[in-house]
């Protein structure tokens, strides 16, 4: 928010050391970013900086940047959200641990030398942004991507020697985390002498070593009699590698400084161990909820001209292509990226000399979450699993970044607990577990003495796995005279659409209609024609709902459709609705038959919209503009407005 360059870099930095330091390779990166309002000048200031700095890093390292999500909403005005994730390869049996067993072990730092940055860092990002937040902000780490190389081809080879007992990345507090955590799981204790640390400065004090979060630094317990192979492995690869320390049977975390005992705590302390108090806190519904509730369907009015309200919505910032930001991202290094030539509803990176992909996808609309904590925590990782599924894998775990104000507020802890029951539910139901994650509070903002909390933000990280590579999915159209059809049950529901936003002006409504039921039965209709080859393309319909849904699916190929609304239903709602559960597919007319069978056979609602047109567009036999005169807006909107 306030440093928007080295913030997002040092973000990517860290997450993919938290892979390498599994053994792990990191194969892909993707993020989740939200901004305020773009038509400010300060949010166009920020988005080139994270742009830049996530780019940059990612691109230095060698590690594709494959996908992600971008947001714009004026609750992110000043405090924005930069979320990363990585994806890695390791193989069974070869991961490393952040552990710190046998007493008389030597313990050593790795990396960068440590210095004055990013002291009180984790500090500063417990507290409320105000308008003097920067003369606060402490000296800001800055990443060193070409370091981070260096160090992860030479944390990988130390852990392949086996001689590694434990290794963790110094992040947040930096030496004092990563030595209490590492004691704590193993019931140990490390004498440290802050004498023997690198500093980047002579006059360093013992407390800012402890506390620097300078980047690209790991602590690493090795076998005792193994120093010279680690030290090797190190100094071939130009890093510093210096012992500081070895571990004890005390129990206790001892650091000394010019000789002396400057600290001396118990390694499982509750703070510095890791383990945490657990709260049974007090909670309060959310005044605002009951003002949402008050929304009704009828109160909106019908648009005069279909067409201007379809380009209303369609130039959405939340909705042009983000072709502006990816383009500076190298997502084709380590040549692993797949469906590249054609767009899916999830990233493919094939798994090297496997027939196996990862599938990835980062997901969560916070509206939906701010409307009703508990089912947008459920459609955040449904969504997720939906795009996974639509470009043919399984999915199979999420991590996550949980986004939220100030716990002590109860409303604000309302809006967690209840977002994680949601998450909770739907992971049960696609039976993907939570394998890791963060937790993000005190994003808010001080505003004219009043204090302002984002919309809570649970982005989900969802992995998932495609088999067989015949099952590759992608969205686009593939040619004219297919049928167009929605799969999933359609609602009379404009609840949080952006239409309900940009055209009527109407943020406050309820969630959309969603069911965790019926997306899981969805979801195995969607496998199953799938995997019987019946269908062309498949696009889940999300933000912007039916109509943004059909023009992206004919983007790649320059093709249009011609479609009629379902009868019994508000055509604005047909159109422009967010209600869950509903995929658009395209499909061959001599597959009509089997395709509908299936569906039959499986109790999925459906409906045949119409069919492909070689570019021309029509709705209810209302000719709209054609394919190409929304490519140019949807392509060019976007980087327009970031440039002036």
């Amino acid at each position: 928010a306030l440093e928007p360059y080295q913030g997002a870099a040092t973000g990517v930095g860290g997450i993919h050391r938290d892979i390498f330091t599994m053994g792990a390779r990191p194969i892909a990166a993707m993020n989740s970013l939200r901004f305020g309002e773009i038509d400010r000048k300060h949010t166009r200031h920020l988005v080139k900086g994270v742009v830049s700095g996530i780019g940059d890093y990612g691109n230095c390292l060698g590690v594709p940047t494959v996908g992600g999500e971008v947001y714009f909403d004026p609750c992110y005005n000043q405090n924005i959200l930069v979320n990363a994730f990585s994806a890695g390869i390791v193989k069974v049996d070869e991961t490393a641990s952040a552990v710190a067993t046998g007493p008389g072990n030597p313990v050593y730092i790795v990396g960068s030398a440590t210095g004055k940055d990013g002291i009180h860092g984790a500090t500063f990002a417990s507290a409320d942004l105000t308008e003097d937040s920067a003369d606060d902000l402490p000296a800001v780490q800055v990443g060193d991507p070409f370091q981070e190389k260096l160090l992860l081809e030479a944390s990988l080879e130390a852990i392949r020697t086996g001689d590694v007992i434990g290794i963790q990345d110094m992040g947040a507090a930096g030496i004092t985390c990563s030595t209490s955590e590492m004691s704590a799981k193993s019931g140990t204790g490390m004498r440290i002498d802050l004498d023997k640390v690198p500093t980047r400065q002579d006059d360093m004090k013992a407390f800012e070593i402890l506390l620097s979060e300078s980047q690209e630094r790991m602590l690493i317990v090795c076998e005792k009699g193994k120093e010279d192979r680690i030290q090797a492995i190190f100094d071939k690869w130009d890093l510093e590698c210096k012992q500081i320390g070895e571990v004890t049977d005390t129990g206790r975390l001892e650091f000394y400084k010019g000789g002396k005992l400057i600290a001396d705590v118990p390694a499982d302390d509750l703070v510095l161990g890791g383990g945490a108090p657990v709260y049974d806190r007090e909670y309060t519904v959310p005044t605002y909820l009951a003002e949402l509730a008050k929304f009704k369907i009828d109160s909106v009015d019908m648009p005069s001209d279909w067409i201007e309200a379809a380009k209303t919505v369609f130039k959405s910032p939340n909705l042009v292509s983000r072709k502006w930001i990816y383009e500076q991202y190298d997502s084709m290094v380590r040549t692993n990226t797949m469906v590249t030539n054609e767009p899916s509803d999830a990233v493919i990176v094939r798994v090297k000399e496997s027939n196996k992909s990862l599938v990835m996808s980062t997901d969560c609309n916070s509206s939906y979450v701010y409307a009703d904590p508990y089912v947008g925590g459920m459609i955040a990782v449904s969504e997720a699993a939906r795009n996974i599924v639509c470009s043919g894998g399984e999915p199979v775990a999420i991590t996550n970044c949980l986004n939220f104000g100030n716990p002590y507020d109860t409303e604000v802890y309302y809006q967690f607990v209840h977002a994680l029951k949601g998450m909770g539910e739907a992971c049960r139901k696609f039976n993907t577990p939570v394998t890791g994650g963060n937790v993000s509070f005190y994003n808010q903002s001080l505003i004219d003495g009043k204090t302002i909390p984002i919309y809570p933000t649970p982005t989900i990280g969802m992995l998932g796995l495609l088999d067989n590579p015949n099952d590759k999915m992608t969205l686009n159209f593939k040619t004219e005279g297919h049928l167009i059809y929605l799969i999933g049950e359609q609602k009379d529901d404009i609840n949080q659409s952006e239409y309900l936003k940009r055209v009527h002006g109407v943020r406050k409504s309820p969630v959309p209609y969603f069911d965790l039921d019926t997306e899981y039965k969805l979801h195995k209709a969607i496998k199953q024609v799938i995997k019987k080859q019946l269908v062309q393309s498949v696009h889940d319909v999300s933000e912007g709902g039916i109509f943004q849904t059909l023009v992206e699916s004919g983007l790649h190929g320059d093709l249009g459709f011609e479609i009629i609304s379902i009868e019994g239903f508000r055509k604005d709602a047909f159109l422009f609705g967010e209600s869950q559960s509903r995929v658009i597919v395209s499909i061959r007319k001599e597959e009509q038959e089997a395709f509908e069978q299936l569906l039959k056979d499986l109790s999925q609602a459906y409906h045949h919209l119409g069919s492909t047109t070689s570019g021309s567009i029509s709705v209810d036999q209302e000719e709209f503009p054609t394919i190409q005169s929304w490519k140019e807006i949807h392509t060019n909107s976007l980087g327009e407005i970031l440039e002036n």
